[in-house]
């Protein structure tokens, strides 16, 4: 018998359709409220509202913001290129759905 390979994950689920505010948004992701807003700015986030007060982000948020905070931190990429960066890891998240979409491995 071969054995059987068992990952284990561990994490909070978060619905895409809960909301933070901003201040939660830092609590949630142990950053500072100027790292959020200067990724607000370069279309990291994309908050609705019309001003920092009554912004509101999805869940979704949550995990791009982690991931730009670990971007920043243990890769040392500036904000625009942590937006770069996000975008082309969501290009290739895209194109791999599409690719498992027509079966193709």
């Amino acid at each position: 018998m071969n054995p059987i390979a068992m990952t284990y994950l561990q994490g909070p689920v978060v619905e895409e359709d809960v909301r933070f505010t901003l201040v939660e948004l830092c609590q949630a992701c142990s950053t500072e409220q100027e790292h959020l807003l200067t990724w607000v700015f370069e279309g990291v986030l994309q908050p609705a509202g019309d001003s920092p007060q009554e912004w509101l982000f999805g869940g979704d948020s949550l995990r791009r913001a982690r991931l730009a905070q670990r971007l920043a931190q243990d890769l040392e990429i500036n904000p625009p290129g942590v937006a770069l960066a996000l975008d082309l890891l969501d290009e290739i998240a895209e194109l791999r759905a599409r690719l498992q979409r027509a079966g193709v491995r």
